[in-house]
């Protein structure tokens, strides 16, 4: 499997860890609206998995507790997590939470994605 690099003229920013992945607010206010409901805090999970229609799909899961090797992308004290395996694939990539006419969940702008599915749900490289 050959993983692509960015584009030249993409940076990822210091302030992210050195991986670039960021959790946006709208996701963050979401995390802590579900935590809300749940009773407790929670987490939401994010991995790619091969498969999908494009090649390659993204696995959401919402979790109460992290692994030791999990990667931390907090924002206004909301965690989302993504294993070291998954990294690649994410480097650069926004976690966001969109709600439009078509329905309300969480995406994954992901920079390194050359093209996906009509869905989001899955990309290739």
């Amino acid at each position: 499997m050959t993983i692509a690099s960015a584009p030249a003229s993409f940076q990822i920013s210091p302030a992210t860890g050195g991986h670039g992945l960021t959790l946006s607010d709208s996701a963050a206010k979401r995390l802590a609206k579900l935590g809300q409901i749940e009773g407790h805090p929670v987490m939401l999970r994010v991995a790619v998995d091969g498969g999908g229609c494009s090649g390659f799909q993204y696995r959401l899961d919402l979790v109460q507790a992290a692994e030791t090797d999990d990667i931390r992308i907090s924002n206004d004290s909301q965690v989302a997590l993504v294993d070291p395996v998954s990294l690649p694939f994410l480097k650069g990539s926004e976690i966001a939470w969109v709600d439009e006419l078509a329905g309300a969940q969480f995406v994954i702008r992901n920079p390194n994605a050359a093209s996906s599915c009509g869905c989001g749900v899955s990309f290739s490289i």
